[in-house]
C-alpha cells in the first residue's frame, strides 16, 4: 500500500512539473532583475552599502559622456563605463547554466545580443570570486560547428584555426574600449527561477563560452546577458519557446531598499496593457541590437525644449539602454534643460568639489523640484518624478540623473524609467510604457 501511494504522488509530482513547464513555455513567465549593490546580488558589500563610500560612488554618475565608449562600436555615442560604478543602478540576473547547473549572475543588457560567461579553461581571464562555470561537467553544454546556422547567429565569427579543436565556432565580442570576451560558440541549457519559486529550463540556447575575457571587468563580473533585437540574443532565442519575442521590465526606484527586486518577464504574459498605457514606434536603424525611439523633447514643467534646437528630429534618435543608469543627451540639449531647471527650482545649488560639474541640491529638490515630462513619437508622453530625475549621490545632496555627450547617440538610461511598466515587443516593433509602482510588482 505504501509503495502504492509512493508511486501515485511521484507520478502527480511529475505531471505537476510536466504541465507547469507546458504552460511557461506557452505563456512566459517573470523573474526578478537583482539591482547590483542588493544583498542578493554577488556584487553586495555591506561596507559601502548607505555610507559616504557608496555615495561617493554614485556622484561619477554625471560624469561628461565624453570620457567614456558604448559597448559597441557601430553606435556613435560615448557613455561613463558601466564597470566603474559597482553600484550605480544597473541590474543582474540569476541563472543556471548547465546540467548540473551553475549558477551564474549575469549583467542585464538591452544594448548587446550575445549572453557569455567565463568558462575554464581560461586562458586569459579576469579574477572572478564565484566559480568558473566548467563546460566539461555538463552533461548538455555542446559545442557548435563552423558550418552550422547558429555558428552565424552573430558577425564577429571565425572558423577554428587550431588543429586539437578543428571547425569549431570561434567568436570575438567587443564592449568598452579596453573589454573584450573571446571563446567558442556553444549551445547548453540554461534554468530560470520565476517569481513563483518554480523552476523554468530552455534547452539549447547559444551562448559565448568565454576563455579570453580582459578589460573593464571586475571580480564580480560572471558575464553578460544580451536582451538585444539581434538574433543571438536572449529575446530572441526564446522567442519561439515562450510565444512572442518580447519582455517587458518594472525598475524599482534607486533609492528604493535594495533588497526589493525589480522584475522583468518574458513572452505572451508580458504585454503591457490596461489604462494608461502609451506606446511609441521601435525604430529600426542600421545596427539590429538597439532599442530605438523618437524623442521630439523634454517639457520642464510648462516649459517645452526641443530635442534639438533648430526643431528638427532624428527618427530613432533615443536608445533605450538597460547598462546605463544616467541618460545621454547631446550637450546642446543638456545645456538646455539645465538652465531651465536652475531657473524654475528656487532653491540653492551645492557646489561640492567631488560632484563638479553636476547640478545638485539639497533634500528639499524632492519635493520643490518640477516636473519632467519626455516626449515621443506618437504622444507617447512619459511624466518624470523627482526620485527618477534627481538623484542622491551624497548623502542629503541629489544630482541631476542626465549628463552631456559631444557624440551623436542619446541613451534613456535607468534612473528615468524606473516606476515604469515598460514592453518591448520585437514582433510588433512597439515600446509601451505604463506608470506602476514597482515595488508592489
Amino acid at each position: 500500500m505504501a509503495r502504492t501511494l509512493f508511486c501515485l504522488l511521484n507520478i502527480v509530482a511529475k505531471l505537476c512539473f510536466f504541465f507547469y513547464h507546458a504552460i511557461a513555455r506557452n505563456t512566459g513567465f517573470t523573474i526578478d532583475l537583482i539591482r547590483r549593490d542588493s544583498p542578493n546580488s554577488p556584487f553586495y558589500d555591506p561596507k559601502n552599502t548607505l555610507t559616504p563610500e557608496r555615495s561617493r560612488r554614485h556622484a561619477h554618475l554625471g560624469l561628461n559622456g565624453d570620457h567614456f565608449i558604448i559597448k559597441a562600436p557601430s553606435f556613435n555615442v560615448r557613455i561613463p563605463q558601466s564597470h566603474i560604478f559597482p553600484d550605480n543602478g544597473q541590474y543582474v540576473m540569476k541563472l543556471g547554466l548547465g546540467s548540473p547547473p551553475v549558477d551564474i549572475y549575469a549583467l542585464a543588457d538591452t544594448g548587446s545580443d550575445l549572453f557569455w560567461t567565463q568558462c575554464l579553461p581560461c586562458d586569459s581571464c579576469y579574477q572572478q570570486k564565484n566559480p568558473k562555470y566548467d563546460p566539461r561537467a555538463s552533461a548538455t553544454y555542446k559545442d557548435i560547428q563552423c558550418q552550422s546556422q547558429q555558428c552565424h547567429l552573430l558577425d564577429t565569427v571565425f572558423c577554428s584555426a587550431r588543429p586539437a579543436i578543428p571547425n569549431l565556432c570561434n567568436y570575438t565580442y567587443g564592449y568598452a574600449s579596453a573589454s573584450l570576451t573571446q571563446g567558442f560558440l556553444a549551445t547548453e541549457k540554461i534554468t530560470l527561477t520565476s517569481n513563483t519559486g518554480q523552476p523554468v529550463s530552455i534547452p539549447n540556447i547559444v551562448f559565448g563560452c568565454g576563455h579570453n575575457n580582459t578589460g573593464g571587468f571586475n571580480e564580480n563580473e560572471m558575464g553578460l546577458i544580451g536582451l538585444g533585437k539581434g538574433p543571438i540574443s536572449f529575446i530572441s532565442q526564446m522567442g519561439s519557446a515562450f510565444g512572442a519575442r518580447r519582455f517587458s521590465q518594472c525598475l524599482v526606484p534607486f533609492h528604493t531598499d535594495p533588497s526589493i527586486s525589480s522584475k522583468m518577464s518574458f513572452g505572451v504574459g508580458s504585454e503591457v496593457k490596461g489604462p494608461g498605457v502609451v506606446s511609441t514606434p521601435m525604430v529600426h536603424l542600421q545596427d539590429p541590437t538597439y532599442y530605438f525611439a523618437t524623442l521630439y523633447g523634454i517639457s520642464i514643467g510648462d516649459k517645452y525644449l526641443p530635442f534639438n534646437s533648430s526643431g528638427t528630429v532624428s527618427k530613432g534618435n533615443m536608445f533605450l539602454d538597460s547598462g546605463t543608469p544616467p541618460t545621454i543627451v547631446p550637450t546642446d540639449f543638456y545645456n538646455r534643460l539645465e538652465s531651465e531647471v536652475r531657473s524654475q527650482v528656487k532653491l540653492t545649488p551645492i557646489d561640492d568639489p567631488q560632484l563638479r560639474p553636476q547640478l545638485c541640491y539639497g533634500n528639499d529638490i524632492q519635493a520643490q523640484g518640477p516636473i519632467l515630462t519626455a516626449h515621443f513619437d506618437r504622444n507617447a508622453d512619459l511624466k518624470l518624478t523627482q526620485k527618477s530625475i534627481f538623484i542622491e549621490a551624497k548623502p542629503g545632496i541629489f544630482c541631476f540623473a542626465m549628463v552631456p555627450t559631444n557624440s551623436s547617440g542619446s541613451i534613456y538610461g535607468n534612473f528615468v524609467r524606473t516606476d515604469y511598466l515598460i514592453g518591448f515587443d520585437t514582433d510588433k516593433n512597439v515600446i509601451s510604457f505604463k506608470q506602476t509602482d514597482c515595488t508592489k510588482q
